[in-house]
């Protein structure tokens, strides 16, 4: 929400701000309301001040018997109080309106954010990996060996349309890639792993400004709570009319939560797979800032997302978006785009942006400066670090992993170790997670998680398939520090099915 005091002093500068956006300029019709609520507010007080007057003399006259004067001054009271009743309901009625309309208004952009009317004019400040070149792409939803894991079908008999239900090793995937991303931003990023409830009051999506202008994007039960479009919602709200020391800023949290979005308005786009669905997983970051440290938060928290996508080896590319395509709410956002081999595109994977005291000043949470003062707004940050599955992580990893024979090598995520064997050069590639110091994870083609080795014991681990790729023969333990061999059976129970 903005400053009245701000547009009072620079109402052809608010007026600029909002062009850069291409809204016509308002600050005429809001000061006008301001100034009538500010007339109703006196007139109120003035009235208050003769009632009380009046309520004094009263009694004087009845004393001196005077029963004209004393009639007079009764009547005067009543007329008074009915006065001041009429002006502070006039008064609130026009602060209420005055208030629709600060939060009918999107945030001043900051002077970084380039001139542009859409997504065509968002400007590249970073790239990472290359694309990679497949022959004949498929969509993620397309290749063999993950279409048993999708299965749209049931999840339309069950919800609709734009829902999925993931069995198998996508779900183990969709799983394990939240879960690296939440031991990532909490081990490598110092971020706070916070659980919220995903069913919020009305008050917050007021503060994080999905309302009042965004409410047909989501969901809102029988009995007024809304079901949150991302956990932006509930970490940013745990400010809420709140003072924070100074001292105990920043506040930095992650929180891996269901996210509900009605969609409304995307009708035909990305209608077949995950890249577009009601229901979806997403990791959220969060940062609480002293005003003058949010810029440098805003390209720590972009690093924290881009951190991940090159984690697991997947190329992106950084877009600063134009003024025509900033979010509502943000001063500047950061949108990181993954390359989708399927689409053979970059797709938004994550927008990190900053909001200054944009909805510190809707939900009221300031800080208490060190040096003493008066508490002051604090700045909000946030960014998807990143989507899973319903949006375009999973796709992207599915769809960077084929395999030749359109089988899906992928890592259960919590990190990705890629390498050419040391002792024979065979160029088969192990992808694997550490749980508990060990190297664990899965092989194309194999079904059950096994426990694998660096490579091979000088090929003697290696065995050859029928078109000509290298894979372990069978599941190996780092013990000793040697790689020694494990029986299958050792294995399945040691990991888990």
């Amino acid at each position: 929400m903005h400053d009245i005091r701000f547009i009072r002093e620079n109402p052809k500068e608010f007026d600029k701000a909002l062009g850069r956006r291409g809204i016509n300029a308002a600050s005429k019709e809001i000061l006008k309301i301001d100034e009538d609520r500010r007339s109703a507010i006196l007139a109120a007080e003035t009235a208050q001040a003769e009632q009380n007057k009046s309520s004094k003399l009263i009694g004087a006259a009845k004393a001196s018997g005077n029963e004209e004067e004393f009639e007079k001054l009764r009547k005067l009271v009543a007329e008074k109080k009915n006065e001041v009743a009429d002006m502070n309901a006039r008064a609130k009625s026009l602060d209420e309106e005055l208030t629709l309309a600060l939060m009918s208004l999107p945030n001043i952009l900051n002077q970084e954010v380039p001139d542009g009317n859409d997504e065509n004019e968002n400007v590249e400040i970073f790239s990472w990996g290359e694309p990679r070149t497949i022959k004949n792409p498929k969509e993620h939803y397309e290749i063999p060996a993950a279409i048993p894991g999708m299965d749209f079908e049931t999840a339309a008999k069950l919800s609709g349309s734009r829902f999925v239900v993931l069995r198998g090793s996508v779900a183990r995937l969709h799983r394990a890639l939240a879960q690296f991303m939440l031991d990532t931003h909490i081990n490598e990023h110092g971020l706070t792993e916070t659980m919220t409830p995903v069913l919020v009051r009305e008050e917050a999506m007021f503060g994080t400004n999905q309302l009042p202008k965004f409410s047909d994007d989501s969901y809102q039960t029988t009995n007024g709570w809304w079901l949150i479009p991302t956990s932006e919602v509930t970490l940013t709200n745990t400010s809420a009319n709140a003072i924070t020391l100074e001292s105990s800023l920043p506040i930095r949290m992650t929180a891996h939560t269901q996210c509900f979005r009605s969609e409304a308005g995307s009708a035909g786009k990305d209608t077949a797979g995950m890249l577009r669905q009601h229901q979806f997983e997403k990791v959220e970051m969060v940062s609480i800032t002293h005003p003058n440290d949010s810029l440098a938060e805003h390209e720590r928290m972009t690093n924290c997302a881009k951190a991940i996508l090159e984690k697991l080896d997947l190329p992106y590319r950084v877009m600063l978006l134009c003024s025509g395509d900033t979010g509502f709410g943000a001063q500047k956002t950061n949108d990181l785009e993954v390359w989708l081999p399927g689409q053979q595109t970059y797709r938004e994977i994550s927008s990190v942006s900053v909001c200054g005291d944009f909805q510190a000043r809707r939900m009221n949470a300031r800080y208490k400066p060190s040096s003493g003062g008066k508490p002051e707004f604090v700045h909000t940050l946030n960014g998807s670090g990143l989507a899973v599955g319903g949006l375009a992580t999973a796709a992207a990893v599915v769809g960077s992993n084929v395999q030749p024979a359109q089988a899906v090598s992928v890592s259960s995520a919590a990190q990705i170790k890629k390498s050419v064997c040391t002792h024979c050069s065979v160029g088969c590639t192990v992808i694997a997670e550490v749980q508990n110091g060990v190297w664990t994870g899965q092989e194309p083609g194999w079904d059950s998680p096994i426990n694998l080795g660096a490579h091979c014991a000088k090929g003697s681990a290696v065995r050859e398939t029928a078109s000509g790729e290298r894979r372990l023969k069978y599941p190996m333990k780092l013990s000793g520090g040697k790689w020694q061999r494990m029986s299958w059976d050792d294995a399945v129970n040691e990991i888990g099915d």
